[in-house]
């Protein structure tokens, strides 16, 4: 079960874990912000509110929003515009890239994703694109707020494991509340419709259990239906 904390809350006295959105005192990690409890690692509180604030090693999906020679400059659902040098093409094909031919590889408001590689005091943030993952047709954009994702993902990632399951789709989370969701169009809505109710209910304990009974009261009443 996930708590929810509002600042000065005692939450553990593993003061050696304490992380983002904790303060230690006398010997004891206490909440800074208002969020929810993640012990997974570091002891953090994950805010309920805010806009994404990108860090080096996330993984985002980013949409390409201009193209500026050398670089994609790429919305990444955040205050801060990400950028996209044109290396990362060139220099995995091997080949010279002319001003004006960047649309060819990407154009706007292609899909991409991306971790991010950098990011300096004057937030300015660098992106290196992961071609394991490709965004292709077929699949749905999904958007959630940043500060959702951790109960999307569940305890050890028993949510999204159960997701995947009973929802037969592909469902990749990244960093910034964007979800790519790919499989039938009626097993791609069930996916967009739990995962929004998971978005809105975050805050609520049973929350897994009242997800699992959504989805198998859903497909009870599909099977039912095609008889």
């Amino acid at each position: 079960m996930y708590k929810v904390v509002v600042p000065g809350d005692f939450i553990s006295e593993a003061v050696s874990r304490a992380g983002e959105g904790t303060y230690v005192e006398e010997g004891k990690v206490h909440a800074a912000r208002y969020g929810i409890v993640d012990e997974r690692g570091e002891i953090k509180v994950v805010p309920l509110s805010g806009k994404y604030v990108p860090a080096e090693g996330d993984v985002v999906i980013g949409r390409i929003a201009e193209i500026s020679f050398p670089f994609w400059i790429v919305d990444i659902a955040s205050p801060y515009e990400a950028r996209l040098h044109m290396s990362e093409f060139a220099d995995t094909r091997d080949e010279k890239i002319e001003f004006g031919s960047l649309s060819r590889y990407l154009d706007l408001d292609d899909l991409i994703v991306a971790k991010v590689t950098n990011v300096d005091v004057m937030m300015r943030v660098d992106l290196a694109l992961k071609e394991d993952f490709n965004l292709s047709h077929g699949g749905r954009l999904i958007e959630i707020p940043h500060t959702k994702v951790p109960r999307v993902i569940g305890r050890n990632g028993s949510m999204i494991k159960m997701l995947k399951e009973k929802c037969n789709c592909f469902i990749f989370i990244a960093k910034n509340g964007r979800i790519w969701v790919r499989g039938r169009e009626d097993d791609m809505n069930l996916a967009t419709e739990a995962i929004f109710k998971i978005a809105s209910e975050s805050h609520t304990s049973g929350l897994t259990d009242r997800v699992a009974v959504f989805l198998d009261s859903f497909r009870l009443k599909r099977a039912k239906g095609r008889r």
